[in-house]
């Protein structure tokens, strides 16, 4: 617990850090201390007084370190021996909660480990693109597809909020590989404060048969005493609970498992007709008849907080805690007197910085952390240009989907997401955005892990965010000093689930109903079979609190009478002069238009062969000009939508073009990446791309 507080000190800052120890006074910190240096030589006996149904909260099954009145050492795990890891997870949101317990782990462990994920579509996804931006050392993933698990156990009618995917754990001695022995299970809303290993460890004390480790329940549920008439599955006393599991895998194997289960699960059924608590009530009445198999773990690998929690009784002080289950539909407001301390914890590893864990375990490394790191050490650091060089290749960690998502493309395929980037100081705009784009939108967050907290909250507050389920919000954690634009950009186009993306920034506001007009300009300008770009031309105020034109019409008398201007035309005309903005006043129907250098529009695309943006180009300067050089070097035509706009709101100048302005060297460093992107073009494109090279 020492290294949590400094944790909180460097994750959350020194304010949060004394507001948070306020919670615990200096006393309760000292015996935290004293305790957790004696925890390995105290075994925890206490016991719940239940009249004639007494049955312990019990330790019984830790095996202690105290024998004969004396003190035996038990072996640590090896350092290189991987230590398995199961869990399920399914949807968006489940994968927020994943992560936070995998932190956790991460934080404490010294082992390699070897996550097995059971997941639907939507967590492979989110947790693949993770794990593989990730880049911890000495950390190995596979995923098994929950679809072809359902039919094991899709038959179970099942009340509890997790539906079939509670009940997946039954299968896991089935579907996890052959040649794996045994696998700690962890439900998704477990938070470790300690190491995994100490864990593992017990996977030696089972003897016999023995070969599911389980910490008992920890509330009355199994009592059957909780209201009249509730009529609980069958359990040992006061039953376990499912949330951590140790699984020896061989020893469920040869007793044929599934067979097991499923006939207990098919008596039952009859009178109960449905589970309750998904696995949990099916593994408590197989342990019931088959009392043998079960290994009781001490209770502090399980410290569960349910509604009717009696876990107090499992621990004296909070230094004895190994497993904290948020076991609860409320989470963390459940009643427990050291609920403070709980949520403390909880949040700490929420916020804390994950790329701080990519920390290597000696002499166990992987290649893909090697091969990563030789990358970055291949840079030349006496190249002026090195830090922008390095940015280029610097793989940063993503969460896709970092809220729930539900939205399916309209089946005229024409359907278009508006695609942006932003960072914390931009996060007003999206609210702002939801309100005049009704479709799909897709868009890269650049956030530390806090501030992902802080965002998430936003979200959930707004009356007009949280009800939108259309929105792809990826997010895209800080490192390095750059803001990585164009590796957002390609981040939020990549995972457009429509057939069209408006690639657009964040600053602007589209004229209402742009949506349904930009359908229409697909499907008129056969964006199906023809290789186009379709301009959205772009306009600028002065006026925060300006009302977005609702016509061409309106657009035009505020034109007229200076309240919008041509976008950036006093400062970069350059970048959109290729518009042809007289020619747009008084245009009808779409018209083409040449590219020109640095001309940098905001266009339609179809989503399925458009280049990605170059990621060399990142902070300000050249970042959406590259991109729209690549279109003109594919092939692309260029259309202008006669009655489309967007209208771009005032802002503080960001960070970056501070930099640039300021920075004779970080503009030299930008005419270099310019060059060479050059360079790459014609080599790319051949001969039709020499014109770039010319500007």
């Amino acid at each position: 617990l020492v290294h949590l507080l400094i944790l909180f000190y460097l994750s959350i800052g020194e304010d949060l850090l004394k507001r948070r120890r306020a919670s615990i006074d200096h006393a309760t910190v000292q015996q935290i201390q004293i305790h957790a240096l004696e925890e390995e030589n105290r075994l925890l006996r206490r016991q719940l007084n239940l009249g004639d149904s007494q049955v312990p909260l019990s330790d019984s099954g830790n095996g202690g370190a105290s024998v004969g009145g004396g003190c035996v050492t038990e072996a640590e795990v090896p350092k290189c021996e991987v230590i398995d890891v199961a869990i399920v997870c399914a949807g968006y949101n489940a994968s927020r909660s994943v992560v936070t317990l995998i932190k956790s782990v991460l934080f404490y462990r010294k082992n390699p480990l070897h996550f097995h994920f059971i997941a639907d579509p939507a967590a492979h996804l989110v947790l693949k693109t993770l794990f593989n931006t990730w880049f911890v050392p000495g950390v190995e993933v596979d995923f098994y597809p929950a679809d072809n698990i359902k039919g094991e156990i899709s038959w179970i009618p099942n009340k509890h909020y997790s539906g079939v995917y509670g009940l997946m754990k039954l299968t896991l001695p089935k579907f996890l590989p052959s040649t794996l022995s045994k696998v700690i299970v962890l439900d998704t809303d477990v938070t470790f404060a300690t190491d995994i290993a100490e864990l593992w460890k017990i996977f030696r004390k089972f003897t016999g048969r023995q070969a599911i480790g389980l910490v008992e329940n920890q509330s009355d549920w199994y009592l059957g005493k909780l209201w009249k008439g509730h009529v609980p599955w069958p359990a040992l006393g006061r039953g376990f609970n499912t949330g951590v599991i140790l699984l020896d895998l061989e020893k469920l194997r040869s007793v044929n498992w599934m067979q097991m289960w499923r006939m207990v699960a098919e008596k039952e059924l009859v009178t109960l007709l449905a589970t309750s608590l998904a696995d949990q009530d099916i593994f408590n009445t197989v342990l019931k008849e088959h009392p043998y198999l079960l290994h009781n773990l001490p209770c502090a690998w399980n410290i569960q907080l349910s509604e009717n929690t009696r876990s107090e009784l499992c621990y004296s002080e909070v230094s004895d805690l190994k497993i904290i289950h948020w076991n609860a539909p409320q989470k963390l407001i459940v009643k427990n007197k050291h609920m403070e301390f709980f949520r403390n914890l909880f949040l700490t590893f929420i916020e804390y910085d994950g790329n701080l864990l990519r920390r290597e375990l000696f002499g166990c490394d992987t290649g893909r952390q090697e091969n990563y790191q030789s990358q970055l050490t291949a840079i030349d650091e006496d190249d002026p240009c090195y830090e922008f060089r390095r940015a280029r290749v610097v793989v940063h960690r993503t969460h896709l989907y970092y809220i729930d998502y539900d939205y399916e493309p309209t089946p005229d395929g024409t359907d278009v997401t508006l695609v942006a980037h932003l960072s914390m100081d931009r996060l007003q705009m999206v609210e702002a955005i939801s309100k005049h784009w009704e479709g799909p939108i897709s868009l890269a967050l650049y956030t530390s892990d806090a501030e992902a907290q802080q965002f998430l909250r936003y979200v959930l507050a707004s009356e007009t965010l949280s009800r939108r389920r259309n929105i792809g919000y990826h997010v895209v954690y800080k490192d390095e000093q750059f803001y990585p634009i164009n590796f957002l950009r390609s981040t939020a186009l990549r995972h457009a689930r429509t057939p069209y993306a408006f690639l657009v920034d964040v600053d602007f506001l589209p004229m209402p109903g742009l949506y349904e007009n930009l359908r229409r300009g697909v499907a008129l300008n056969d964006m199906d079979v023809r290789r186009r770009a379709l301009i959205v031309p772009a306009f600028e105020t002065q006026h925060y609190r300006l009302s977005v034109p609702r016509t061409k019409a309106d657009a035009l008398t505020m034109l007229d009478n200076g309240e919008l201007f041509t976008f950036r035309y006093h400062v970069w005309p350059r970048g959109h002069a290729a518009t042809d903005y007289a020619r747009w006043r008084s245009a009808t129907a779409s018209y083409t238009v040449d590219w020109t250098p640095d001309f940098e529009p905001y266009v339609v695309v179809r989503v399925a062969g458009v280049p990605d943006y170059d990621a060399r180009f990142v902070g300000f300067g050249w970042n959406k000009v590259a991109h729209v050089v690549e279109l003109d070097a594919a092939g692309y035509e260029f259309v202008v939508l006669p009655n489309a706009f967007v209208v771009h709101m005032p802002h503080a100048p960001s960070f970056d073009i501070a930099r640039f302005r300021s920075s004779a060297q970080y503009r030299r460093c930008l005419a270099v990446l310019k060059l060479e992107f050059r360079k790459d073009m014609v080599k790319k494109y051949g001969d039709r791309a020499t014109k770039y090279l010319q500007d």
